[in-house]
Protein backbone atom coordinates (compact mmCIF):
# COMPACT_ATOMS: atom_id res chain seq x y z
CA UNK A 1 0.00 0.00 0.00
CA UNK A 2 1.51 3.19 -1.11
CA UNK A 3 0.10 6.62 -0.99
CA UNK A 4 0.90 9.44 -3.02
CA UNK A 5 1.25 13.57 -2.11
CA UNK A 6 2.48 16.39 -4.49
CA UNK A 7 5.64 15.64 -2.97
CA UNK A 8 5.83 12.94 -0.92
CA UNK A 9 5.45 9.10 -1.13
CA UNK A 10 4.33 6.89 1.69
CA UNK A 11 4.45 3.56 2.15
CA UNK A 12 5.09 0.63 4.47
CA UNK A 13 9.08 0.84 5.91
CA UNK A 14 11.42 -1.91 4.09
CA UNK A 15 14.88 -3.53 5.93
CA UNK A 16 16.28 -0.67 3.66
CA UNK A 17 15.44 2.07 5.66
CA UNK A 18 16.71 1.09 9.15
CA UNK A 19 19.71 3.20 8.79
CA UNK A 20 17.49 6.43 7.93
CA UNK A 21 15.12 5.38 11.12
CA UNK A 22 18.05 4.76 13.27
CA UNK A 23 19.61 7.94 12.86
CA UNK A 24 16.29 9.96 13.00
CA UNK A 25 15.27 8.25 16.09
CA UNK A 26 18.59 9.66 18.26
CA UNK A 27 17.06 13.12 17.87
CA UNK A 28 16.22 14.00 21.65
CA UNK A 29 12.91 15.85 20.76
CA UNK A 30 11.65 12.04 18.94
CA UNK A 31 13.03 10.29 22.48
CA UNK A 32 11.61 13.03 24.28
CA UNK A 33 8.03 12.80 22.97
CA UNK A 34 7.59 9.57 22.01
CA UNK A 35 7.84 6.03 24.01
CA UNK A 36 10.88 5.18 21.95
CA UNK A 37 13.24 3.27 24.08
CA UNK A 38 16.47 5.18 24.72
CA UNK A 39 18.80 5.30 23.75
CA UNK A 40 17.15 4.02 20.53
CA UNK A 41 19.58 1.47 19.14
CA UNK A 42 20.11 -0.21 15.69
CA UNK A 43 18.27 -3.02 17.22
CA UNK A 44 15.22 -1.24 18.28
CA UNK A 45 15.11 0.27 14.46
CA UNK A 46 15.12 -2.97 12.86
CA UNK A 47 12.56 -4.52 15.07
CA UNK A 48 10.62 -1.35 14.32
CA UNK A 49 10.91 -1.86 10.53
CA UNK A 50 10.95 -5.64 10.17
CA UNK A 51 8.51 -6.93 12.98
CA UNK A 52 6.52 -4.49 14.48
CA UNK A 53 5.45 -2.53 11.56
CA UNK A 54 4.39 -5.49 9.78
CA UNK A 55 2.31 -7.06 12.26
CA UNK A 56 -0.11 -3.86 12.62
CA UNK A 57 -0.38 -3.92 8.30
CA UNK A 58 -1.08 -8.11 8.69
CA UNK A 59 -3.23 -8.08 11.80
CA UNK A 60 -5.53 -5.06 10.71
CA UNK A 61 -4.59 -3.17 14.01
CA UNK A 62 -2.06 -0.29 12.71
CA UNK A 63 -0.88 0.76 9.49
CA UNK A 64 2.22 2.44 9.77
CA UNK A 65 4.04 4.47 6.51
CA UNK A 66 7.45 5.27 5.86
CA UNK A 67 6.84 9.05 5.21
CA UNK A 68 10.00 9.97 2.30
CA UNK A 69 10.66 12.82 0.06
CA UNK A 70 10.53 12.07 -3.96
CA UNK A 71 14.34 11.46 -3.94
CA UNK A 72 14.03 9.23 -1.04
CA UNK A 73 14.78 11.09 1.96
CA UNK A 74 13.57 9.70 5.04
CA UNK A 75 10.92 12.64 6.39
CA UNK A 76 9.41 10.71 9.49
CA UNK A 77 6.95 7.82 10.52
CA UNK A 78 3.20 8.54 9.86
CA UNK A 79 0.60 5.65 11.20
CA UNK A 80 -2.92 4.53 12.49
CA UNK A 81 -2.89 2.90 16.00
CA UNK A 82 -5.31 1.46 17.87
CA UNK A 83 -7.77 0.75 15.12
CA UNK A 84 -10.94 -0.72 16.10
CA UNK A 85 -12.06 -3.73 13.97
CA UNK A 86 -14.56 -2.54 11.30
CA UNK A 87 -18.25 -2.65 12.62
CA UNK A 88 -21.92 -1.17 12.44
CA UNK A 89 -20.64 1.76 13.73
CA UNK A 90 -17.57 2.38 11.50
CA UNK A 91 -14.04 2.62 13.29
CA UNK A 92 -11.88 4.83 15.41
CA UNK A 93 -7.98 5.08 15.31
CA UNK A 94 -5.64 7.03 16.23
CA UNK A 95 -3.19 9.08 14.12
CA UNK A 96 0.68 9.11 15.33
CA UNK A 97 3.45 10.64 13.75
CA UNK A 98 7.12 11.78 14.19
CA UNK A 99 9.37 14.12 11.86
CA UNK A 100 13.06 13.52 11.76
CA UNK A 101 14.63 17.15 12.60
CA UNK A 102 15.95 18.01 9.21
CA UNK A 103 12.45 17.43 7.83
CA UNK A 104 10.72 19.78 10.62
CA UNK A 105 9.19 23.00 9.15
CA UNK A 106 8.23 22.20 5.67
CA UNK A 107 5.32 20.96 6.01
CA UNK A 108 6.10 17.18 5.44
CA UNK A 109 4.17 16.21 8.11
CA UNK A 110 0.67 18.44 7.71
CA UNK A 111 0.99 16.68 3.48
CA UNK A 112 1.25 13.40 4.45
CA UNK A 113 -1.68 13.54 7.93
CA UNK A 114 -3.74 14.66 5.51
CA UNK A 115 -3.37 11.77 2.94
CA UNK A 116 -3.30 9.33 5.45
CA UNK A 117 -6.42 10.78 7.34
CA UNK A 118 -8.29 10.47 3.67
CA UNK A 119 -7.30 7.31 3.75
CA UNK A 120 -9.20 6.31 6.73
CA UNK A 121 -11.85 7.81 5.81
CA UNK A 122 -12.35 7.20 2.79
CA UNK A 123 -11.06 3.27 2.28
CA UNK A 124 -10.72 1.99 6.15
CA UNK A 125 -14.22 3.17 7.17
CA UNK A 126 -12.81 5.17 10.57
CA UNK A 127 -15.18 7.61 11.55
CA UNK A 128 -13.48 8.98 14.26
CA UNK A 129 -9.75 9.64 14.24
CA UNK A 130 -8.59 10.35 17.41
CA UNK A 131 -4.92 12.16 18.29
CA UNK A 132 -3.00 12.26 21.71
CA UNK A 133 0.04 14.60 22.99
CA UNK A 134 1.58 15.45 25.90
CA UNK A 135 0.86 18.47 27.07
CA UNK A 136 3.55 20.99 25.85
CA UNK A 137 4.09 19.19 22.83
CA UNK A 138 3.57 22.32 20.79
CA UNK A 139 4.73 20.94 17.50
CA UNK A 140 2.60 18.04 17.41
CA UNK A 141 -0.36 19.95 18.59
CA UNK A 142 0.24 22.48 15.42
CA UNK A 143 0.23 19.79 13.17
CA UNK A 144 -2.99 18.51 14.54
CA UNK A 145 -4.97 21.61 14.42
CA UNK A 146 -4.01 22.63 10.58
CA UNK A 147 -5.41 19.48 10.06
CA UNK A 148 -8.51 20.15 11.50
CA UNK A 149 -8.42 18.28 14.33
CA UNK A 150 -10.63 19.79 17.31
CA UNK A 151 -8.89 19.88 20.54
CA UNK A 152 -11.28 18.60 23.31
CA UNK A 153 -9.11 19.09 26.44
CA UNK A 154 -6.76 17.27 28.80
CA UNK A 155 -6.82 13.67 30.03
CA UNK A 156 -5.18 13.46 33.52
CA UNK A 157 -2.30 10.85 33.67
CA UNK A 158 -3.14 8.82 30.41
CA UNK A 159 0.53 8.55 28.52
CA UNK A 160 3.24 6.55 30.64
CA UNK A 161 6.27 7.87 29.75
CA UNK A 162 9.47 5.67 31.91
CA UNK A 163 8.10 5.01 34.65
CA UNK A 164 5.48 8.08 35.53
CA UNK A 165 2.79 8.84 33.92
CA UNK A 166 1.71 11.97 32.00
CA UNK A 167 -0.90 14.78 30.86
CA UNK A 168 -2.44 14.54 27.51
CA UNK A 169 -4.36 16.77 24.99
CA UNK A 170 -6.56 14.51 23.48
CA UNK A 171 -8.54 15.95 20.19
CA UNK A 172 -10.52 14.60 17.06
CA UNK A 173 -11.66 14.76 13.67
CA UNK A 174 -13.92 13.18 11.85
CA UNK A 175 -15.52 13.03 8.45
CA UNK A 176 -17.83 15.60 8.89
CA UNK A 177 -14.76 18.15 9.27
CA UNK A 178 -13.49 17.60 6.32
CA UNK A 179 -17.21 18.01 4.67
CA UNK A 180 -17.27 14.75 4.24
CA UNK A 181 -20.43 12.55 4.57
CA UNK A 182 -20.51 10.18 7.83
CA UNK A 183 -21.41 6.35 7.64
CA UNK A 184 -23.13 6.38 11.10
CA UNK A 185 -25.23 9.53 11.84
CA UNK A 186 -23.82 11.26 14.85
CA UNK A 187 -26.03 13.25 17.32
CA UNK A 188 -24.07 15.54 19.29
CA UNK A 189 -24.46 16.87 23.07
CA UNK A 190 -27.18 19.84 23.13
Amino acid sequence: MTLHTERLLLRPFEPRDVPAVHAACQDPDILRWTALPEPYERRHAQDFVSVVAPAGWREDSAYTFGVFTRDGELVGAMGLVRITPPGPEGRLAELGYWTAREQRGRGHTVEAARAVTDWAFTELGVERLEWFAEVGNTGSRAVAERLGFVMEGTLRARIPFRGTRRDSWVASLLPSDQGRPATVPYLPAP
